[in-house]
């Protein structure tokens, strides 16, 4: 597990009165990939139309150009609003398979302060049940702080 107290000073050092998102997200998917060892794949999909993900910032191999908020993890994510902590991809309905390796997700909803969804954070590893509730709380606030001028 990732040790947050560090990387949240760094990435508020990295991002200070940073507003745009996508360099948010790329810096970032960049900290928290290196931070955390049980993260094979990190980065964010963004909204880029009614209903659409599309891939932005990542770490990692290649992952899914486009997920409809109907399709997967990520969708699931966006659709609902709500954070989606998956110890078995197998078990979830719907998944898609980015990558035939990943075995567990998070994926976190990304929104500004004006409560405009600009994408998801999405977080991908080979090893089953890899991420927890302290991930959860660590990374929603992370992302609350960073993105609350993003634009």
């Amino acid at each position: 597990m990732p040790d947050y107290q560090t990387l949240s000073r760094d990435l508020d050092a990295l991002c200070h009165n940073e507003t745009d998102a996508v360099a948010l997200m790329a810096t970032i998917a960049c900290e928290l990939h290196h931070a955390h060892e049980r993260s094979d794949w990190t980065g964010f999909y963004r909204v880029t139309g009614p209903e659409m993900l599309k891939i932005g910032p990542y770490q990692g191999g290649h992952g899914c150009l486009t997920i409809p908020f109907s399709r997967g993890v990520c969708g699931a994510a966006a659709r609902t609003g709500e954070v989606q902590l998956v110890p078995d991809v197998e078990a979830f309905p719907g998944h898609i398979a980015c990558s035939s390796s990943t075995r567990s997700e998070l994926v976190i909803p990304v929104r500004n302060g004006a409560g405009r969804l600009l994408g998801v954070l999405d977080l991908d590893s080979d090893s089953p049940d890899a991420f927890t509730e302290t991930d959860v709380a660590a990374l929603v606030a992370i992302l609350d702080r960073l993105f609350v001028a993003a634009e």
